[in-house]
């Protein structure tokens, strides 16, 4: 598929606004493809189709694909590389705007999605807080988010703590800019994040857990019982009496939290009125 060919024969120029950087190369395709080991019973959500070039990959793998395209420029191209393909429907949508739950009702499913940097946190939000998640996740990001996926204590972030509270992530290819068309600036990287079915540390409440992670990131560069009390709006002095209880030094900084942390410090803040920890 000359993808460059595809959108010059529909008069189609690709929109800087919506990220669009195509895939075009077939040994990438075939390593996303690969990487989302799909079976033949299987129903995979593609977000951003495209010209459909990683959507035929999948369709032949699968016994369902739904794709989501938010381009209607992009549409008659899609339509016409799929006619063969009576496992694939096409919806045109915004993904963030789509009801998951309702679209896959209680079907497992995997994800494989061609992500622009600009709106990769808000749709894993959405994937990461549908009722019935997916089982895997294939997700070709900018290499720089792609790190952020999988960073260690000591460079974690919101978006990590998010990813490894949900999933297993972990780098399986990278890409250089030539394999999209236009070509991209940077580098990119295909994530996989297994997901969990169950949260791999002991929380009393998600909303409470990400509440008490948010805050502590609300003032990164300030020592966490600063950024925690203030997020959490609390004294200082409670905060630090918090963190000590936690066994986690008050003079510390978010990035270098591990998971299980942050879930103690959760447990702790959600028993009883920060204001008891004060000696």
């Amino acid at each position: 598929m000359n993808v460059k060919y595809l959108l010059e024969k529909m008069d189609v120029l690709p929109k800087k606004s919506l990220g669009q950087n195509f895939l075009q190369d077939p040994n990438a395709l075939e390593k996303i493809a690969a990487a989302a080991q799909i079976a033949p019973s299987d129903t995979v959500l593609e977000i951003g189709a495209g010209t459909g070039a990683l959507t035929v990959k999948l369709a032949q793998r699968a016994a369902q694909v739904i794709a989501i395209e938010i381009d209607d420029r992009l549409l008659p191209i899609l339509h016409s590389q799929l006619h063969d393909f009576p496992n694939v429907t096409v919806h045109h949508a915004d993904i963030l705007q789509v009801n998951l739950d309702a679209l896959l009702a209680e079907r497992p499913y995997l994800v494989v999605a061609n992500l622009p940097y600009y709106i990769t946190s808000k749709i894993l939000r959405h994937l990461f807080e549908a009722n019935n998640k997916a089982q895997r996740l294939i997700l070709t990001v900018q290499q720089e988010v792609a790190e952020r996926l999988v960073a260690k204590p000591g460079e974690m972030s919101i978006l990590s703590v998010s990813a490894q509270f949900y999933g297993k992530p972990q780098i399986v290819a990278r890409l250089n800019p030539a394999v999209f068309y236009p070509r991209p600036e940077v580098a990119s990287a295909v994530v996989r994040i297994d997901m969990y079915r169950q949260a791999p540390v002991d929380i009393p409440d998600e909303e409470v857990f990400f509440h008490v992670v948010s805050a502590g990131f609300g003032q990164k560069r300030k020592q966490l019982k600063n950024s925690l009390g203030s997020g959490l709006d609390m004294p200082h002095a409670a905060a630090a009496a918090l963190l000590e209880r936690a066994g986690v030094d008050p003079m510390r900084r978010a990035e270098t939290l591990t998971l299980e942390e942050w879930a103690t410090i959760t447990r702790l803040f959600a028993a009883q009125d920060a204001r008891l920890f004060v000696q």
